[in-house]
């Protein structure tokens, strides 16, 4: 081993351990990242950043009277004095301040093209202009030049800058800000001025104010691009603890399209406005490639009509389609409705905080407070100083002759000075100050100028002192100032709350559909609303495709294809109520609840019905995550549990119990790895017997008790099921009573039904038992249910064909043999499943 080189003089080499070093640095480096960089201080809500942009600006001169300036030059100035970062960084965060449809109320205002609602770029620095808006300039800045916040040295420093903005508004709630940390983030709504000010005012004259109070008079945020907040649910959660969703809609609306040359009227719906930070041209794209892949039906034409005026995209519906069936499945599979995460995190002494409503403006009012003090001192001061010089000039010209003679007689001007000071009685500053005074002031006007200066400071010096000593005046003055700002500054409120009800689409003749509330993507049902219908009972049926169809169990019963699309069948048929919650569970292993009452009626204009996936999280839906099973929570949730087998033999017993209390974000329910899937899930009870089936034609019996197969968490893999060999899977699970039989059906297609008695039960992890033989080496088992005599199974085929037969036609044999034939199959045609026809 090479002897290792002496780089060091001895003495200077410290010896620390590698994980104290480590931990020690990223602490430093996670604090400086949520401290200097991605999180707003509570006091006036801003952001480093955003802070140095607002204060180089101002010291540039950029005020809303003046003319613009390049933004090339903001952001120099930023860079070389005080935040010493990428260019291209700082000119983001600029352009968010001008953007009318990013902030509510924009701090800067521009000059140029700052990017659109589609997401279309900004042109670069050197051609766009900016300069301070009126609502930054006054209610953010105005106050900086009177000692009223603590500067600090920047990077180098070469330069003064402040900590803190004596921002008289709370921008933190204002504007709202987002921002990602180490370990934690934040993303705060923004807000109508008017309501907060209101707020404000009542938290000064009613310190104990209840939340219900505070939340009517600040009953929701304010989005600048408006849309309509569903629910207050999340809305009290996030005031309350500082963390909720809160269901964002657009706003929508139905016209009559004219007739063109050749066709009919036709019904279209209008979008106007879209939730927060929904990408325009992004979502017209996904509802076309919805529209392509037949998920979303009764659309004809999508055209976006936006201009000046303001926003329409116009959805052109097919004759004969409900306009609200439309709109709810927009709702669910598109951006239309989504979900805000609020998370009300800020900086308060420097310490990240999640805050309630209350604390925040309760923590703004402290500032403001403290602000106010500081600037009536300085102004204090500022008065008195001047009230000292001037009282001494006053007392100089009253004994003009006595000054004169002194002036004379002295040799210069510091025996001058010294006389002035000791014959007059007057101050060192007050004796420069008659010294430097210009002969006009002898006259008798500017005499009665100094007169009437001096009463002015007086009054001045006497308001500040009440000011300063009587907590409720400076309250009252605080008031007064927030008032002012509201009659500049408020406008309407653009955002709408759909807190109670829900109005519905016109229908032809003009009437009012009145809808409940549907839930759409990562929306939490909000237990406020009351139920105004009680809970109808309807028919699911589930085809093979991944639609759900909800009908009227009174009226005529559908048989299995009515209405079913070619190259599809009903394979489940539940009855159920409303007010029942469905089950969807994934092959990735997350299930995503679903109320009965939210799947559309089924009706002529939709045979097929609702596509399940539809149903799921915009996430599971961009993963195009297949539904592997249906299933209707029971009642009973404590006697009964869900089985669930992976592909790769991964079985696992879950409680009914995990399922409560879920979002519609859905829930891990199995851990995988990488290249396994969840294929069956089954409910079981622990007195049920199990049976699993591998591609090598061998089954395995075993109860699923808490011997064989315990109870695991949801974030559990599971134990393995049965010893699967070389490059075979599982291709069934069922339960099964002692009478039972089983329906084998092999890839080349022989088939056959195998009582449940011929296996006997083993332990979980064997072998199993070789129940079906193979005619030739390719040949593998390709399904197993249960053979129920009179219903019928289907047979699909790698070909995509469907081939149905009767289960009673199916031979019953013993563990030995292959089965008989009961498929033509053309050439290199295999059977991939099997699935029970549901009647």
């Amino acid at each position: 081993m090479a002897k290792q080189l002496d780089l060091l003089p001895k003495g200077q080499v410290i010896t620390t351990a590698l994980h104290t070093e480590m931990q020690r640095s990223y602490l430093e480096y996670a604090m400086s990242v949520i401290v200097g960089r991605a999180l707003p201080d509570v006091r006036d809500g801003l952001k480093p950043v955003h802070r140095r942009i607002l204060y180089a600006m101002h010291e540039l001169g950029l005020t809303p009277d003046r003319p613009y300036r390049k933004c090339a030059r903001v952001v120099g100035d930023v860079l070389g004095k005080y935040h010493p970062h990428g260019d291209q960084a700082v000119y983001d965060a600029l352009v968010r301040l001008v953007q009318e449809f990013s902030s509510r109320y924009p701090l800067l205002s521009g000059h140029g093209n700052f990017g659109s609602v589609d997401n279309d770029p900004p042109a670069a620095m050197r051609y766009t202009e900016t300069r301070l808006a009126p609502i930054s300039h006054e209610g953010m800045l105005s106050e900086i030049g009177d000692e009223t916040v603590e500067f600090i040295g920047n990077f180098d420093n070469s330069q003064q800058e402040p900590t803190v903005l004596p921002a008289q508004l709370p921008f933190l709630l204002l504007n709202g800000c987002s921002g990602i940390a180490v370990g934690m983030a934040t993303n705060i709504p923004p807000h109508n001025l008017g309501e907060l000010v209101d707020g404000l005012i009542a938290l000064i004259d009613q310190p104990d104010l209840s939340d219900e109070k505070l939340w009517e008079i600040i009953p929701g945020p304010d989005f600048p691009t408006g849309g309509e907040i569903v629910g207050n649910s999340g809305i009290r959660e996030a005031y309350s603890t500082g963390k909720g969703g809160i269901v964002l809609r657009g706003v929508s609306k139905t016209e009559e399209i004219a007739p063109t040359r050749g066709s009919k009227r036709r019904t279209a719906i209008i979008i106007t406005e879209l939730p927060y930070q929904v990408n325009k041209s992004g979502w017209i794209e996904k509802v076309a490639d919805l529209v392509n892949q037949g998920r979303l039906q009764g659309i004809s034409d999508l055209r976006d009509e936006s201009d000046r005026e303001g926003m329409r995209v116009v959805i052109e519906l097919k004759r004969d389609t409900n306009p609200q069936e439309v709109l709810e499945n927009l709702y669910h599979q598109t951006a239309l409705q989504s979900n805000f995460g609020a998370i009300l995190l800020a900086l308060v002494d420097g310490q990240p905080r999640q805050l309630s409503l209350r604390q925040i403006l309760q923590e703004f009012l402290k500032f403001r407070e403290q602000t106010l003090n500081r600037r009536y001192s300085y102004e204090l001061g500022k008065a008195q100083s001047r009230l000292h010089l001037v009282s001494g000039l006053l007392k100089a010209l009253s004994q003009l002759d006595q000054l004169i003679e002194i002036l004379r007689q002295a040799a210069d001007g510091t025996t001058a000075k010294i006389n002035l000071c000791s014959r007059l009685d007057l101050s060192d500053e007050q004796g420069d100050a008659i010294l430097a005074m210009p002969l006009r002031r002898l006259t008798s006007l500017e005499q009665s100028n100094l007169q009437q200066e001096f009463e002015k400071l007086s009054g001045e010096i006497a308001v500040l002192q009440i000011l300063l000593s009587d907590r409720q005046e400076l309250l009252k003055r605080l008031k007064k100032d927030l008032r002012s700002l509201k009659r500049k500054y408020n406008n309407p409120r653009r955002t709408k709350l759909l807190t109670h009800s829900h109005q519905g689409l016109p229908d032809k003749k003009g009437s009012q559909n009145h809808n409940k509330l549907s839930l759409g993507q990562n929306q939490v049902a909000d237990k406020s609303l009351p139920s105004s219908e009680p809970p109808e009972e309807v028919l699911l049926e589930f085809s093979h495709r991944g639609y759900v169809r909800r009908l009227q169990p009174s009226g005529k019963k559908s048989k299995a294809d009515n209405g079913v699309a070619d190259h599809d069948f009903i394979t489940q048929t539940d009855l159920s109520t409303t007010d029942q919650d469905l089950l969807l569970i994934t092959a990735s292993g997350k299930v995503y609840p679903v109320n009965v009452g939210d799947i559309p009626p089924t009706t002529g204009r939709s045979p097929r019905g609702t596509p399940l996936i539809t149903m799921l999280s915009s996430t599971a839906q961009n993963t195009q995550e297949p539904v592997v099973d249906r299933v209707l929570l029971p009642e009973n949730l404590e006697t009964r549990q869900m089985v669930l087998l992976t592909k790769e033999g991964r079985i696992k017993r879950l409680s009914l119990a995990e399922f409560t209390n879920l979002t519609r974000r859905g829930m891990t329910i199995l851990k995988l790895k990488e290249d396994d899937q969840l294929l069956f899930t089954q409910l079981t009870t622990a007195q049920d017997n199990l049976i699993v089936a591998s591609s090598g034609g061998r089954l395995l019996k075993f109860a699923p008790d808490d011997q064989q197969l315990p109870v695991m968490g949801r974030t559990a893999m599971g134990l393995q099921a049965l010893r699967l060999l070389k490059h075979q899977h599982m291709v069934g699970c069922v339960t099964v009573a002692g009478d039972d039989k089983l329906l084998l059906v092999s890839a080349e297609g022989y088939a056959k039904r195998l009582p449940v008695s011929h296996l006997k039960t083993a332990e979980r992890g064997n072998l199993g038992t070789q129940a079906l033989k193979f005619a030739t080496k390719t040949d593998h088992l390709a399904g197993m249910v249960r053979a129920i005599a009179s219903a019928e199974v289907a047979l699909v085929t790698n070909k995509e064909r469907i081939v149905r037969i009767r289960v009673e036609a199916v031979p019953i044999l013993g563990r030995d043999g292959q089965g008989e034939s009961i498929l033509d199959l053309h050439r290199d045609e295999r059977v991939i499943t099997v699935i029970p026809v549901g009647l």
